[in-house]
């Protein structure tokens, strides 16, 4: 496995290498047959592309195993935005062509990951209607908060619980941050009544979604019709409204093609903030459509409490600057983990 690593490490920092040049680069202690045999196996496996024929052949990542690639987030973010290598354009072939035939979880990752739903289905069979609730309304009101927090709300989880409890503001505190979890839990709970409502995804009801977040918050509604820039990274987004809209519609057809649910609800969560399809409320939009799609078919939802608004930027910046969605995955894997050990 080591060895694998080092020789998918090597192709993606050298590519269109040799494998005469992989081995000499390398200097591993396997023989020259015996990487010949690896880069077969990786071909086979479509993590690496071989192009040309017998010494003339060249291996790159190929595009789908760029996607799921791990990648050191750290060491990515220590150069500077315009130091950064990166797909600045939005990639038109990333949605309908490499993400419809790519596995997101490996074997192990979806067994772990089945597990646990496999435990909340267990626990949610023993609690009683009231007792069920209670914890789903308690996780309505960690999500509102994180969700906002994310994206710069000053509210306390305390005062935030306060506010959707006993609609008490907290003193000093800009009414547009009261405003913003108050129409985060209105939309949680309209997701939680309807659950059918993303079944099949569609774009009327992203929008639906998206307007009750931004009521009152001064947000135009429906698909922007002008260009939007994201702060940290020069990557740019669709800035035609046409494009926008091809793009949520092949981003629906690709969700409601998928058989996995964790597929559909980590595609939804990454690819409304990629599209960028409205002027603002993009990520809180993901993140309660994410969440929209584990609730209708009976997965358990995410809180994303415990996770860190700085690492969630980041891995957002990742995928919109290299289309890797590692760092993210891994953040979905933790906070699934967290919200069946936490709630229910």
């Amino acid at each position: 496995m080591e060895q694998k690593n080092k020789v998918l490490q090597y192709i993606k920092e050298h590519p269109a290498s040799s494998s005469s040049e992989i081995h000499k680069g390398l200097g591993l202690e396997i023989g020259y047959a015996s990487l010949k045999r690896m880069l077969s196996k990786l071909v086979t496996a479509k993590m690496v592309v071989a192009k040309g024929k017998l010494k003339g052949t060249k291996y790159f990542i190929s595009p789908s195993y760029e996607i799921i690639y791990p990648i050191n987030i750290d060491e990515y973010f220590k150069k500077e935005v315009d130091e950064r290598r990166i797909l600045n354009l939005f990639n038109l072939a990333l949605i309908p062509n490499i993400l419809n035939d790519i596995q997101l979880f490996t074997d192990t990752e979806e067994n772990q990951l089945q597990l646990l739903q496999h435990r909340f289905k267990e626990n949610v069979a023993h609690l009683s209607d009231v007792a069920y609730n209670k914890e789903l309304d308690r996780l309505a009101i960690d999500l509102s908060w994180k969700s906002s927090q994310i994206e710069g709300n000053t509210y306390s989880l305390l005062e935030t619980e306060r506010l959707l409890k006993e609609k008490e503001t907290a003193a000093g505190k800009p009414k547009d941050d009261a405003t913003m979890l108050l129409n985060h839990k209105e939309a949680i709970n309209f997701i939680i009544a309807t659950p059918d409502y993303v079944v099949p995804l569609g774009i009327s009801g992203i929008e639906d979604i998206h307007s009750i977040l931004i009521k009152d918050l001064g947000v135009e509604r429906n698909i922007r019709q002008r260009r939007v820039g994201i702060s940290g990274t020069n990557y740019v987004p669709l800035d035609n409204e046409h494009q926008i809209r091809d793009a949520l519609n092949e981003m629906c057809k690709l969700v409601n093609n998928k058989n996995n649910v964790f597929e559909k609800a980590l595609l939804t969560l990454v690819l409304l903030s990629y599209i960028q399809p409205f002027v603002d409320g993009n990520k809180r939009t993901a993140r309660i459509i994410s969440n929209a799609v584990l609730i209708a078919h009976g997965y358990c939802p995410l809180s994303f409490r415990t996770v860190d608004s700085i690492a969630y930027k980041k891995a957002m910046l990742l995928f919109y600057e290299q289309n890797n969605i590692s760092a993210l995955k891994d953040m979905f894997k933790e906070q699934y983990e967290f919200a069946v050990n936490t709630y229910f």
